[in-house]
């Protein structure tokens, strides 16, 4: 683990948040308080599955509730009240491999105008209801968090949704973790295999070896508090790991330079902290999220993200410059559990 740079103006600002025009010019204003002042501006998650099994409620017998190991055919699927709970494994979040565990719990209604026997009349085109849980992990397994929605599924995507969705009309309700306090809307992409319908009785913990349907769900979602990179009189608090300087115009960073940048925003920590509490010193604080760091679109290797000691709402991220990055002023963009902070500039010599 790479130590913390030990700038000591710079880390008594951290600390206490407070105004020091003084010292270095850090201004740790509220960073919740800066994005509500701001048009919400969703983000976009791509949120891939495998292995997805719709189990319909078919009557069976309790005592035979997950009893076969076997694929199964569910009785009378999709009949007008009857109900069903999709199980899905989690295997990319926007490209990148993650981990995770999808749970829909619908049940259908078949509402349409064109009405048919065992089928519900209304104005829209809907199969049923429907609760959504996304629990996202990073692929070694570390909690991110959870997005909960409720839906309507079948029939088109709500007025807004990305161009790619093909069904279903959710908002998203409320989330932990990375996506405390969000809100937003999902859709999602046609099945492709299709979700595999299954009866009660089958056992799901054959799902992954008998199989499933794929499908990628978008959620347009805006969190309650982004990262942001902590701005100082001299630019962003982005230092020298060498020398523990502030990068500025008159001290350039240099490509392939390691350096480290101070934030607030970048979420829930593995160590045992309340929020709004201190992180410790002993463990150190890491941000369950990944966090990832661009430096003219190129990606920066990040070996160090964590929540500053004695800092409620200040992290440190160590970071090393792509060696390619050109002379000039260089646009950064930080990004917590794919949350991106406003970009910020750095001068490259």
């Amino acid at each position: 683990m790479k130590p913390l740079v030990t700038n000591g103006l710079l880390c008594a600002v951290i600390r206490s948040g407070s105004i020091r025009p003084a010292v270095l010019g850090i201004a740790l204003s509220s960073i919740s308080m800066m994005a509500w002042a701001q048009a919400p501006t969703p983000i976009t998650l791509k949120v891939d599955l495998e292995n997805v099994v719709g189990y319909w409620d078919d009557g069976a017998d309790f005592s035979k509730l997950g009893a076969v190991t076997g694929v199964t055919t569910p009785v009378a699927t999709r009949r007008i009240f009857q109900s069903q709970v999709q199980i899905g494994d989690v295997t990319a979040v926007n490209g990148r491999p993650s981990k995770g565990t999808f749970i829909m719990n619908a049940r259908n209604l078949n509402v349409t105008s064109a009405v048919a026997p065992g089928q519900s009349i209304a104005d829209t085109t809907r199969t049923g209801i429907a609760q959504y849980t996304f629990e996202l992990l990073q692929s070694d397994g570390t909690p991110i968090g959870t997005v909960f929605a409720s839906a309507l599924n079948g029939g088109a995507p709500p007025p807004g949704a990305p161009l790619n969705s093909a069904q279903a009309n959710g908002v998203i309700v409320g989330g932990t973790g990375a996506f405390w306090g969000a809100q937003g809307q999902t859709a999602s992409t046609a099945p492709s295999p299709a979700v595999r319908a299954a009866s009660f009785t089958e056992d799901t913990a054959s799902r992954r070896i008998n199989g499933g349907g794929k499908v990628q769900y978008i959620l347009q979602l805006i969190p309650a508090e982004r990262p942001q990179v902590i701005s100082t009189a001299n630019g962003p608090a982005i230092v020298h790991v060498s020398t523990n300087q502030i990068v500025t115009t008159a001290n350039p960073a240099h490509a392939g330079e390691t350096l480290a940048l101070f934030a607030t925003g970048l979420g829930p920590v593995r160590a045992a902290v309340d929020i709004g509490q201190a992180f410790p010193a002993s463990p150190l604080a890491l941000v369950n999220s990944p966090v990832d760091v661009t430096v003219n679109g190129s990606a920066a290797s990040v070996f160090y993200a964590g929540g500053y000691p004695g800092a409620a709402d200040g992290y440190q991220v160590n970071f090393t410059l792509p060696p390619g990055t050109a002379s000039g002023i260089a646009s950064l963009q930080l990004t917590a559990a794919w949350i991106p902070a406003t970009a910020v500039n750095l001068p490259i010599q």
